[in-house]
């Protein structure tokens, strides 16, 4: 899809587009629509991070506990996104056994616990074995260094999920 055609979309249908850019967070894409016209993925992406910049910690905050746990309850489930689906099944944690989703549950659960909202983690960056060994060490993290590195893997997915709306390579980048 091409800026042109992003840039002509009317409000709806832009949220149609983007609302999941930022898991379950159509009324971002609803805010950057009003930003049109935009350049490029990057002067998109640009809006998308600044609308979340500009929130108090409590909207950040809530914008984290949007993220479903990764390998969690909506994996199994299947109530994930179309989008978490595709990014967790890339990154292998469809096919955790028994014991590795026991594993990532427990972590999970301290997670939450320590910080108040769900690890997040751009899982198409990563992979099942790295998956804990970042949560164990995140989980080491004071809270305002958490926050800032949760909310920069908020970002990093969205600029993937925007390079695939706009079928761009990011590798050519």
């Amino acid at each position: 899809m091409d800026m042109e055609k992003v840039n002509s979309m009317d409000f709806g249908e832009f949220v149609d587009v983007f609302g999941n850019v930022i898991e379950r967070c159509p009324l971002i894409a609803a805010a950057v629509w009003s930003q049109r016209p935009f350049s490029d993925l990057d002067d998109l992406e640009k809006h998308f991070s600044a609308f979340i910049d500009a929130l108090p910690q409590s909207g950040q905050e809530g914008i984290l506990r949007c993220h479903p746990d990764l390998a969690g309850r909506e994996l199994q489930r299947g109530t994930l996104t179309a989008e978490s689906q595709r990014e967790q099944s890339g990154a292998g944690l469809t096919h955790l056994g028994a014991e590795e989703r026991r594993r990532l549950a427990e972590l999970n659960a301290r997670y939450r616990a320590r910080f108040g909202f769900p690890f997040v983690l751009a899982a198409r960056l990563s992979d099942r074995d790295a998956v804990p060994r970042e949560l164990t060490r995140r989980l080491r993290c004071q809270p305002a260094l958490e926050l800032r590195t949760a909310l920069g893997e908020v970002k990093k997915i969205g600029r993937l999920r925007l390079a695939d709306l706009l079928g761009v390579d990011l590798a050519r980048l």
